[in-house]
């Protein structure tokens, strides 16, 4: 009833990470993505918040929240490419529909790919409730050869389970969300979409081009900058920086 997706190009890059390529042996040697419908599924979105609406004729487009900054690149897919849409929208109604964590820790149990070795949670997506925060945090713990990493702006859920996240849970919070305020407060890893390289060395901060920082378990507390990257809102500054990063040749997996 739900389905997993194999590596994209970005992720595929993380077999050369040698601490994400320790998980990478035997049987379990891929890498896949669990992804839910972009923005219907993130409860607290606030500066990338970004949707897919259906048209009376068929077609989609974007619609942005009212203090969009910045638009979700994962929208943008869903808007161009029918099958992925379907797909995210199917695997966010189903486990919507289920009533309890424990359902959601059996169903993701079931359908987790047998020679998987590393997931990244949520390419499209976020934790839409604490029942399914805590579905996955119990499929981690009951998986420890399978390494586990999400971006997240559901602050609260992750908080009130901190003290119980196990080694290969590998968590970053994601500024851009209703509750930023938290990451300071309570030490959170967290990563920062940036509109430059300058910006990013002014923060005092890496660029992770690839995931190699939000999955890498030896630096899971090390905080790391994001390229803003995908289709922006014309006219607005993220779409004025795509276009001088392009002028200036940055190159990184996820233009792409």
């Amino acid at each position: 009833m739900i389905k997993f997706s194999p590596a994209n190009v970005k992720i595929k890059i993380l077999a050369a990470v040698a601490a994400v390529a320790a998980f990478l042996v035997g049987r379990r040697n891929k890498i896949y993505s669990f992804d839910l419908q972009s923005g219907v599924s993130c409860p607290f979105a606030k500066l990338c918040r970004s949707k897919v609406k259906k048209l009376a004729d068929g077609r989609r487009k974007i619609v942005d929240g009212p203090h969009t900054k910045f638009r979700c690149f994962s929208a943008s897919q869903e808007a161009t490419f029918t099958n992925v849409l379907k797909l995210r929208e199917a695997n966010f109604n189903f486990m919507k529909s289920l009533k309890s964590g424990g359902e959601m820790f059996r169903v993701l149990m079931q359908a987790l790919p047998t020679n998987a070795g590393v997931i990244r949670i949520h390419v499209a997506g976020d934790f839409f409730n604490q029942d399914y925060f805590d579905a996955w945090l119990a499929v981690a713990c009951a998986n420890r050869d399978v390494l586990f990493y999400a971006y997240t702006k559901s602050l609260p859920y992750w908080l009130r389970r901190r003290d119980m996240i196990p080694s290969n849970f590998i968590l970053t919070a994601s500024y851009g969300g209703e509750h930023d305020a938290m990451i300071a407060e309570y030490g959170f890893r967290s990563a920062k979409v940036v509109f430059s390289e300058q910006e990013a060395a002014e923060l005092g901060l890496e660029i992770d081009h690839d995931d190699s920082h939000a999955a890498n378990p030896d630096i899971r507390n090390q905080d790391f900058a994001l390229l803003i990257h995908g289709i922006q809102p014309a006219g607005s500054e993220a779409a004025a920086a795509i276009k001088q990063l392009k002028a200036d040749g940055v190159q990184f997996a996820y233009s792409r």
